[in-house]
């Protein structure tokens, strides 16, 4: 009987080591505040605050199958986050939702075989200052200089050799871009629908699915990709009427088909690697421009510093007569750049920076990092912004802000 006793005490024991060796969680607690030294036509405010929890978890059931989840609960003082206590899933709405499942995915592995079945992110793409062939990644362009990724709903399939992988992507609901506030400072109106309200109408969005497929090869001192997307364009394109008393103008998003044929390439060399990416956007109900984005960088890692330095394009082959909101279009024809250097483990300053290549729109953000003891982390930064107001970049030039985030991980 003693030793039975003895048994079943030491599996209580074990099994709780067992089960945390299968579970992993983490999380983080930050606030960030923004100081805009300038008002907008249609934003009087200068600070805005914004609060973040976030909340991680995966957990192995099997060898070959772990579940993995995310929360985000947020708040803000600049009403881009809804005031409903709602738990949100598919990421539809105009503003950020107050509480939403990030991630809530399994993932089956087994051998050369891995599957990925929910709400996932999905990225694409080699590049690192512009992702042409990203199309299964879309952003929450609430602010449009510093845009964050939006989980899509999904199941994925890759089979990996080695030297080769086949990705298969099949999406049944879309998952448009966030775009900015009509009533907010990175909404900037044409002069000529200057002082005339508008309402916006919402959205209506693709019924059917969407499918990607992506093919990578590693060779000797290369690798490289080709990919296919057949879709839809997660940037909307707005259409506008004008009612009856003709005191206001009524938007309404639509999202066009997209049908991409995608390539990149990475190839290091004795001083730096180089990495290509580009894009062939197609419009087969043709209610945007079809055009190509394209992207040359090279990349250079020295101790403790690190810098990518490249250039992106775009050529435009058919045009329609849509009114798209397209950042991507907007951050081409540039030089971008992104420099990195470490001082220590709990030190690093950053630059980025986007000029365009006929001067009419620039960007630069310095930021500084620091780690105080295991779980804080203060950041400090600026983002100026100047070019003429027909330029992307230059119409948002009353828009430049001052940073500081506060971090708690755990």
């Amino acid at each position: 009987m003693d030793r039975v006793r003895v048994a079943r005490a030491l599996l209580s024991l074990l099994v709780p080591v067992c089960v945390a060796q299968d579970f992993k969680q983490r999380g983080f607690l930050e606030t960030q505040l923004s100081l805009y030294p300038q008002t907008a036509s249609n934003d009087s405010s200068h600070v805005v605050d914004e609060s973040l929890f976030r909340y991680e978890a995966s957990y192995k059931v099997r060898p070959w199958l772990r579940f993995s989840a995310g929360l985000d609960a947020r708040l803000d003082t600049h009403q881009q986050v809804e005031r409903s206590p709602r738990l949100d899933l598919p990421d539809r709405s105009m503003r950020r939702p107050a509480l939403s499942l990030r991630e809530f995915k399994a993932t089956i592995s087994k051998g050369r075989f891995t599957a990925d079945l929910g709400k996932q992110f999905i990225r694409w793409g080699k590049a690192d200052i512009l992702n042409p062939t990203d199309r299964y990644a879309p952003k929450d362009f609430l602010s449009v200089t510093d845009p964050g990724f939006l989980a899509i709903i999904a199941a994925r399939a890759v089979y990996d050799t080695g030297a080769n992988s086949v990705e298969v992507v099949w999406q049944p609901r879309f998952t448009p871009s966030r775009t900015p506030l009509l009533n907010q400072r990175w909404t900037v109106l044409p002069a000529a629908i200057a002082g005339i309200p508008l309402q916006d109408d919402g959205a209506h969005f693709p019924g059917r699915s969407s499918f990607g497929a992506r093919w990578n090869h590693v060779g000797a001192g290369y690798e490289l990709s080709a990919s296919f997307y057949d879709g839809f364009n997660s940037l909307p394109v707005f259409r506008g009427v004008l009612d009856s008393l003709q005191t206001r103008i009524d938007l309404l998003r639509f999202y066009p088909a997209l049908r991409l044929y995608g390539a990149d390439a990475a190839v290091p060399l004795r001083w730096f690697t180089v990495k290509t990416e580009a894009a062939y956007y197609t419009s087969p109900d043709k209610h945007q421009d079809e055009y190509v984005i394209y992207v040359i960088q090279l990349e250079r890692q020295i101790k403790e510093f690190s810098l990518v330095a490249g250039y992106a394009g775009d050529v435009v082959t058919a045009r329609s007569h849509s009114l798209q909101f397209s950042p991507e279009r907007g951050f081409a024809r540039a030089i971008l750049a992104h420099a990195q250097y470490t001082i220590d483990a709990n030190r690093s300053v950053a630059l980025e920076a986007a000029v365009r290549q006929n001067g009419r729109g620039s960007l630069l953000r310095p930021q500084y990092s620091q780690a105080i003891g295991q779980h804080w982390r203060a950041t400090v930064g600026f983002t100026w912004i100047r070019g003429e107001p027909d330029d992307f970049l230059g119409q948002y030039h009353r828009n430049s802000y001052a940073l500081l985030v506060l971090r708690y991980s755990f």
